[in-house]
């Protein structure tokens, strides 16, 4: 049961041709989100529901309760963003659904919503992966950003530095061997018994602190490789904690916090440039959940001024997981005359530029 190759090659050509309105969806994680574009970069609306409330009970993600929400949710994330955009399932010419990486359950929600839309009204479908949205995110923000470029994608799941050669062409030029950017911010911030999400609330404490008042160092991040290293650092904050306990000595939570932040934003930034250069592209862009994080956008964009490299990032709306950024690849994509069948499945381990799911 499903499109025939030929009816979906024909909804394809139609798409390429009237440039018509796309439903994205995203559901990777804890965000349930839809979005409807005009345009590659034509954000006609967006809808994003939320799961923080629902998971910092337990301080973290639990993928079961995720794929629950994003089931009672969806519908709902989906008729919004119809509703913003002035249109009905009627006025669509294709859908865009994240299908990997990320929590399977999570996944499968969206790409079963998606691969139904797509049969009832013989709509072209495109799997989408959540990293390259990411990278996407950037050409809804800055309107002057063409490949190539060089990217840095830091999230909770993935610190990538990635050659973007073309909208659908990218190269892995280092990522982190252990922890990403993301998971290492939560878990220190666990550790410093600060509330879900870490990441921001680590942040918002690192403003007291004196960032120079400990020197958490990883060889790997010091090296000349593109590769990053984050457990170590964040095993360090743990046990200068454990340790200062034990002795019963008081320690100055927001130094560490400014500090551990200073390391993790120094090796981020420095690698990311240093790749930007070699490149030879003189173009830096930010990506990912991470990108939200104050200290990290102006440590990159301070390093890239002076180094004569154009800086870009995203608007803050675009960093976390959003239906917008996965419309924006899968138009791209569907230009570029790719759309993937219906037997589309979720990839929770999908890798960067895998065009298996097409």
């Amino acid at each position: 049961m499903g499109i025939d190759a030929n009816a979906r090659l024909a909804g394809l050509e139609k798409f390429r041709r009237e440039k018509g309105l796309l439903l994205a969806i995203e559901t990777s994680c804890d965000e349930t989100a839809a979005a409807v574009l005009d345009a590659p970069r034509g954000v006609r609306s967006m809808s994003v529901h939320t799961q923080i409330p629902l998971h910092a009970q337990f301080g973290g993600v639990v993928p079961e309760l995720a794929s629950r929400s994003h089931v009672e949710r969806l519908g709902p994330v989906v008729e919004d963003a119809l509703q913003k955009a002035k249109c009905t399932f009627g006025d669509l010419s294709a859908v865009a659904v994240t299908c990997g990486p990320g929590l399977v359950g999570a996944l499968l929600t969206g790409v079963s919503y998606a691969k139904g839309i797509a049969f009832a009204k013989g709509l072209p479908l495109v799997g989408v992966n959540h990293i390259e949205g990411h990278i996407a995110a950037n050409y809804l923000s800055c309107p002057e950003l063409e490949p190539p470029f060089v990217c840095l994608i830091a999230s909770g799941g993935h610190s990538h530095i990635v050659l973007v050669e073309g909208y659908r062409k990218f190269f892995l030029i280092g990522k982190t061997r252990d922890d990403a950017a993301g998971e290492a911010f939560d878990k220190a911030a666990r550790a410093l018994g600060l509330p879900y999400p870490g990441g921001p609330a680590l942040e918002r404490l690192a403003l007291d602190g004196d960032p120079n008042a400990y020197a958490f160092r990883s060889v790997l991040n010091e090296d000349e490789s593109f590769d990053f290293s984050f457990s170590g650092i964040k095993t360090a904050v743990v046990n200068l904690l454990h340790t200062a306990t034990q002795k019963g000595e008081s320690v100055s939570r927001a130094d560490i916090a400014a500090s551990f932040q200073r390391a993790v934003v120094n090796a981020l930034a420095e690698k990311s440039l240093r790749a930007a250069l070699l490149s030879g592209h003189k173009k830096l862009a930010l990506a990912g959940g991470v990108s939200a994080n104050k200290a990290l956008r102006e440590a990159m964009r301070n390093r890239a001024e002076k180094a004569g490299v154009s800086f870009y990032c995203p608007d803050f709306r675009f960093c976390t997981d959003n239906a917008a950024m996965i419309g924006c690849a899968g138009y791209y994509a569907l230009l570029a005359n790719e759309s993937s069948p219906l037997s589309l499945n979720a990839s929770p381990a999908l890798s960067l530029g895998d065009r298996s799911f097409l």
